[in-house]
């Protein structure tokens, strides 16, 4: 959930900072006081586009910052944080967008720069947005299938996750078979192009490890003279003139005398001797490789050659030797392929019908889990919306079958509605009335918040166009929603606002000819005093301030009910 928000110079804010609590949180005010600019700061947050326009008149940049709390049980946005190498401390994030008046724009999470797309991808992990008219989460048709399978997410996904498997391995054999099914004229293309290639690796003949080898070669060649220098230096110390060698011995021999008298020493006669035998060991094994030792300028010339062909090679198939042996095999088999492609053709066939039935016949069980699952989904959203006074409503989750294995299935889902007694069923895009649209909305947010577990879900005005006790069961709703989910809701309805666990009213005044946004939270004298406001309108009555105080009675006997 959304814990602190800060915004500076965004729109008519110059800096405000909002502390937002669990639960469920109004936002009030007159019309232009800067409730629904703060709703865009968060979209910005979470990945919306930015203008120019945005940036308070004056100012070079606007900065909005969000401070997430995490749980545990939103995997999506653990998952995406690891894809991105976006590290979470104590469980939270924090989002920042910078928009300067030149129109760029700077994101960040957790002090890392991020690009706009990951931003929106784990922003709308964390938070839903829902206006009147802009209910794309739960009114896009392509994301009711995974709704649905989020409703009954323990017995679905691992089913669903076996299916995910099969598919991959279903469409990259299709993909195959499409790329050994191209015309002729490409196909020979590709073999002499392969066959060009694998007759330059062949003829190269590289062994594993060659180019380091000779790279060992070359570098002794080349400081052959140094090389042979130190060994004579070396070889001298120990067994020429200096008597190196000879000397150790002598002490060594000196020592398993003493140790005769003193066998405190006899450790040290040890040490000493066998030190004496390795020097030895190495005094021979230096003489041997001035021995063996020979400039061949010849054979410079040949690794010069060799390497110079390998690196010329590893321009086209591979940074390594070992890179293009496995470029070797990999062309070998695809030119097989190529050149006995009828053959393969048929085997390739057989294995993509074979995968095809096992795919489908998972797919068959998620229609079969999916259509008991839509069952009992339908039942809830009926009570649901019985709440909200849509008793005539009917709700139905429609199943077609797909021409095509699909990466869920079989299955085209869609949630059709009928608010009233007579009419069809339609897509819930397509129901017309605000009111109803808004209700159903609720229906299903209240549902699917627990499913969802996005953490923070944001009502902008959706109760718009409704009144009197359905205003109430939407008030309910939305507090039931806050239950499991944290509810942030702009709201001109007082029945709405009076069952806010935090209700901010937002202002704005003039101050230095500058208009400034200003928020503040009310306790429960200035809640009465707000609620008879939006009641009434500008003129504050005893009537109004009185109904204030039942409407808020009404709401703690029905949150102690749902406590």
């Amino acid at each position: 959930m959304i814990t602190e928000l800060s915004i500076k110079n965004f729109a008519i804010i110059d800096d405000i900072s909002i502390s937002f609590q669990d639960g469920l949180t109004v936002l009030t005010g007159e019309t232009g006081a800067g409730k629904s600019i703060i709703i865009d700061a968060v979209q910005l947050l979470t990945g919306s586009r930015a203008s120019v326009d945005f940036v308070r008149h004056g100012e070079k940049k606007a900065e909005i910052t969000g401070l997430f709390s995490l749980e545990f049980t939103n995997q999506v946005v653990y998952d995406k944080c690891a894809e991105y190498g976006i590290d979470i401390e104590e469980d939270s994030l924090v989002l920042e967008r910078t928009i300067t008046n030149n129109g760029k724009s700077v994101c960040r999470i957790n002090g890392k720069i991020v690009t706009l797309t990951i931003l929106r991808e784990i922003g709308q992990s964390l938070v839903n947005i829902h206006s009147q008219h802009d209910t794309v989460h739960l009114m896009d048709k392509g994301l009711h299938i995974n709704l649905l399978d989020q409703y009954n997410h323990r017995q679905i996904m691992p089913v669903k996750e076996k299916y995910y498997v099969l598919f991959e391995k279903y469409t990259s054999l299709v993909q195959k078979l499409k790329n050994l099914s191209e015309n002729e004229q490409e196909i020979a293309h590709r073999i002499d192009l392969l066959s060009f290639q694998l007759q330059e690796l062949n003829e190269a003949n590289l062994q594993a490890g060659e180019d380091e080898t000779l790279e060992e070669e070359r570098n002794k060649l080349l400081h052959f003279e140094k090389l042979n220098q130190s060994l004579h230096e070396a070889y001298y110390a120990l067994y020429g003139d200096q008597r190196g060698l000879e000397n150790i011995d002598i002490a060594q021999n000196a020592l398993q005398q003493v140790k005769t008298i003193d066998p405190s020493f006899e450790k040290n006669a040890e040490q000493l001797t066998n030190l004496y035998y390795q020097l030895e060991d190495i005094t021979f094994n230096i003489r041997n490789q001035i021995d063996e030792m020979e400039y061949d300028e010849e054979r410079l010339d040949v690794i010069e050659a060799r390497l110079n062909e390998i690196n010329r090679l590893k321009k086209k198939y591979g940074s390594t030797v070992e890179e293009m042996l496995t470029y070797k095999e990999e062309i070998e088999k695809e030119l097989d392929e190529l050149q006995n492609k009828d053959i393969h053709l048929e085997s390739l066939k057989e294995e993509i019908k074979k995968v095809e039935q096992d795919a489908l016949k998972i797919a068959k069980k998620l229609t079969e889990m999916r259509k008991k699952t839509a069952l009992k989904l339908e039942k809830e959203i009926k009570h649901e919306l019985t709440d909200l006074y849509l008793q005539n409503a009917t709700f139905k989750v429609d199943f077609t079958t797909a021409p095509h294995l699909h990466q869920n299935g079989i299955d085209e889902v869609s949630f059709l509605i009928s608010t009233n007694v007579g009419e069809p069923l339609k897509e819930l895009s397509k129901v017309a009335s605000g009111g109803e649209l808004s209700r159903m909305m609720l229906a299903l947010k209240k549902i699917f918040a627990k499913h969802d577990r996005i953490g923070t879900v944001i009502f902008d005005e959706i109760d718009t166009g409704v009144s009197g006790r359905v205003a109430q069961a939407i008030a309910e709703k939305m507090y039931q929603i806050a239950q499991s989910t944290q509810v942030l809701c702009i709201t001109h309805l007082p029945q709405v606002a009076a069952m806010a666990d935090e209700h901010l009213l937002i202002e704005k005044e003039t101050v230095n000819n500058r208009t400034h946004t200003i928020i503040n939270e009310l306790n429960y004298e200035e809640k009465v005093q707000e609620l008879g406001r939006m009641m009434t309108g500008a003129t504050l009555t005893d009537t109004a301030l009185e109904h204030s105080e039942q409407l808020l009675q009404l709401t703690r006997t029905f949150k102690e009910k749902v406590k």
